[in-house]
């Protein structure tokens, strides 16, 4: 395996290569015929774009090269940020061995092939670098298998994820992993990689405009700006303006994952702005989910959920209008139906909110969960039978309507020897202001009755 000269981040010039210099190695005439984003990957730490909170002078992987030694590390960050780049880039400078695996396609086999051949490597006193591209799709057991061997240092892994490792691997392999998040490139550093690509691209010249639209096309991912300026490149005469960008990128969506990160991280955002009264933020976030591809459906339901949890009794048409809004897009589809969903969370996150109701269901949740099945009182039990009404069932029941203001002042309707619970407390917001009003003058009825308690004491 070639190995690389190590980059002192201490070093005057320390910095990202600038715009139009030459890769890091010769081309071959064969690397003529590889992907733009193959010709250009870095091979050393200086040339690395973005995440310099990680290579920047005196940042931890900078300073982790100039040692000349590289821990078992996760490398996680969106797509196209650079992981695999930084992977290859750290095993240079320790100058181990590289292996490379991809979790959608090795199995445990190939698991025990690679830690064959570390034990080689280390009885010749080199280091073995295992990298894992996204080491999330393994399993427990794949993961198990490599936990000895990072433990006891027949290899160093460098696993890469777009998923959040606390979820995605095994607790006693990532205690023995050191975390690095990387971050979305910065328009800054994507600017600078087209700048670097167009030596590449015989001819090309690329106009402000393009340049901007790619930019925003790319949305962080230096692998899609490079493969779009590629494409570009070759539909264009020259000059890569905006009209060129737009044919090349076709029908491009923005960066989402359906059950991943950029999934939760999302809904997680538009439930936060609606609980939070910002509906210009909430239509943001719904906009970039249905952007990026979500299925409306699920953010109907979503929605829905939101009127019961955080506006509940303050605004009761809540649930009724994103009900409605749901079956509107059932009945007319995208892109017409979208609209619907849009005034259901407008609607939520201008007006009142409450979780009462929301607290009192899960109070009452873990009361009946942490107590034993106490029988229903006779009083309340159902009789629509002889026999049951000869056992006692309904005796003694008062019927509500037939009180002073259809209320039966004084009456329990929890099981006898229970201690009453209060579980719903009103806030003062919107139409549960009168529904907390009208509690308080019926519990002031309970008071003033004047009546046995249920046991006939």
């Amino acid at each position: 395996m070639s190995t690389s000269s190590k980059a002192d981040p201490r070093a005057p010039g320390f910095e990202l290569a600038p715009p139009g210099s030459a890769p890091s190695r010769p081309l071959s005439p064969k690397d003529a015929n590889l992907p733009l984003a193959a010709r250009l990957r870095p091979q050393q730490l200086a040339d690395v774009a973005g995440q310099q909170h990680l290579v920047g002078p005196g940042k931890p992987l900078a300073r982790m090269l100039d040692s000349g030694r590289v821990h078992s590390m996760i490398l996680w960050g969106p797509p196209g940020c650079g992981k695999t780049t930084l992977a290859r880039v750290l095993a240079d400078g320790a100058q181990g061995t590289w292996h490379t695996l991809s979790a959608v396609l090795a199995g445990v086999k190939d698991l025990r092939e690679a830690v064959v051949r570390a034990q080689a490597e280390q009885a010749q006193g080199r280091a073995f670098v295992l990298f894992v591209d996204e080491i999330h799709r393994f399993n427990k057991a794949q993961q198990d298998a490599l936990l000895p061997h990072v433990e006891n240092g027949t290899l160093t892994l460098i696993g890469a994820t777009t998923e959040n490792p606390s979820f995605e691997v095994n607790a006693a392999l990532l205690s023995r992993l050191r975390v690095y998040v990387l971050k979305p490139l910065a328009e800054t550093d994507l600017s600078l990689l087209a700048d670097r690509a167009l030596p590449l691209l015989e001819g090309a010249t690329l106009a402000d405009n393009g340049r901007a639209l790619l930019i925003a096309l790319a949305d962080g991912d230096a692998r899609a700006l490079l493969n779009l300026l590629d494409v570009s490149a070759q539909l264009a005469e020259g000059v890569i303006d905006e009209q060129v960008v737009r044919e090349a990128s076709g029908s491009r969506l923005r960066r989402f994952d359906k059950g991943g990160d950029a999934f939760y991280d999302q809904i997680s955002a538009l439930h936060k702005a609606v609980r939070g009264s910002a509906p210009d933020a909430a239509l943001y976030w719904l906009a970039r989910m249905l952007d990026g591809g979500c299925d409306p459906s699920y953010l109907a339901r979503r929605i829905t959920r939101m009127a019961s949890e955080d506006i509940g009794l303050a605004e009761p048409r809540a649930l009724s209008l994103c009900l409605a809004a749901w079956d509107a897009y059932e009945r007319l589809g995208a892109a017409e139906g979208e609209l619907a969903l849009a005034q259901a969370v407008t609607y939520l996150a201008a007006c009142p909110k409450s979780n009462a109701a929301y607290l009192a269901f899960k109070a009452a949740r873990a009361l009946v969960a942490e107590t034993g099945s106490a029988p229903v009182p006779e009083r309340l039990r159902n009789a629509p039978t002889k026999l049951a009404k000869s056992l006692g069932h309904g005796q003694g029941y008062r019927y509500a309507h037939d009180e002073p203001d259809s209320y039966a002042a004084g009456e329990s309707y929890w099981p006898d020897d229970f201690p009453p619970q209060t579980f719903y407390e009103p806030t003062t917001q919107g139409a549960e202001a009168r529904i907390a009003a009208r509690l308080q003058r019926l519990e002031a009825l309970d008071q003033d009755a004047d009546l046995p308690a249920p046991d006939g004491s």
